[in-house]
């Protein structure tokens, strides 16, 4: 019998459903956001690539040389390449929840760029990040790129800010992407993209869920929901009931009307003034900030 996860399980029960956006991230999952952040709706991965392109000098002078640098949710590490031939780093860590995407992953960045001492620690950020023992304690630069801060509610996103000033250390530094306020037509059509690639990304959360904990929900009988919640400012991404069906889990059930739905993600977009200060709130009280000519995303550098 699967072993029942908890935390799904209680999403599932809650009114609104949810589920947790970590659990998007199968290796299904992975390379579906791959291809979304292909997508000419999909603005913030080419916007962030641009700032950190066009600002690369301005960056790895902040930055400098010879950091131990680890990234939150590195994905296939395909910035994390980009930020390695910009800054030199001593060593690489990659963390994500996606354990074999990762590897493999990794496994890509130290050929690219050998001879980096690249490891791979797959865990949950929201569990705390716990890093090998022989990793450097000095000289450490976290890097949380894509606006992933975004997906948690500001309480959270401030503990978790606080969790990188902790892995930072003292002499340490922070590197992340942001997503700023714009038009709502922009926002919720890179959450609903034309070719329906980020509603398969959203509808293979269920798939994986159904592996985890032996649900049954019928894929077919869901369909993808995103919009902008301008009074909470962020977008928000649903599954909704497509007709009334019944989901049964190994110690559970759940009946859902049509149109209800479970929520699977936001993601808040942050005005740089009000990141900045909570930023400082989390420890990291000298910020620099880099953004793009239309003001969409930036790009800021912290320290204590």
């Amino acid at each position: 019998m699967p072993i029942t996860n908890d935390d799904i399980a209680r999403g599932l029960r809650q009114h609104p459903a949810q589920i947790s956006p970590k659990y998007f991230y199968d290796q299904r999952g992975s390379e579906l956001f791959e291809d979304i952040t292909r997508l000419p709706e999909y603005y913030p991965t080419r916007t962030e690539n641009a700032i950190m392109q066009r600002h690369a000098a301005d960056i790895a002078q902040a930055v400098g040389p010879g950091r131990t640098v680890i990234e939150l949710g590195a994905g296939n590490c395909s910035k994390a390449e980009a930020l390695c031939r910009m800054v030199r780093p001593a060593c690489f860590v990659g963390v994500d929840i996606s354990a074999d995407f990762l590897a493999e992953a990794v496994e890509r960045l130290r050929r690219t760029c050998a001879p980096l001492d690249a490891r791979a620690v797959a865990g949950d950020l929201t569990q705390g990040v716990v890093l090998p023992s022989d990793i450097p304690r000095t000289g450490r630069l976290v890097f949380y790129p894509g606006s992933s801060i975004g997906n948690f509610d500001p309480p959270h996103a401030l503990a978790l800010l606080a969790h990188m000033r902790e892995l930072a250390g003292a002499d340490g530094a922070l590197l992340i992407g942001i997503d700023l306020p714009k038009d709502v037509g922009v926002l919720e059509a890179a959450y609903d993209d034309a070719a329906g690639v980020t509603a398969a990304f959203n509808l293979n959360v269920l798939a994986h869920v159904n592996r985890l904990i032996g649900s049954d929900f019928d894929l077919g009988q869901w369909r993808h929901r995103a919009f902008f919640n301008a009074a909470e400012a962020r977008i928000e991404m649903h599954l909704e009931a497509a007709e009334p069906c019944e989901v049964h889990w190994p110690g559970g059930s759940r009946r859902f009307a049509a149109g209800e739905r479970i929520h699977t993600e936001n993601s808040y977009k942050y005005a740089l003034p009000t990141f900045t200060d909570m930023l400082a709130r989390a420890g990291f009280a000298r910020t620099q900030a880099w953004t793009d000519e239309r003001g969409w995303f930036a790009v800021l550098h912290a320290r204590p």
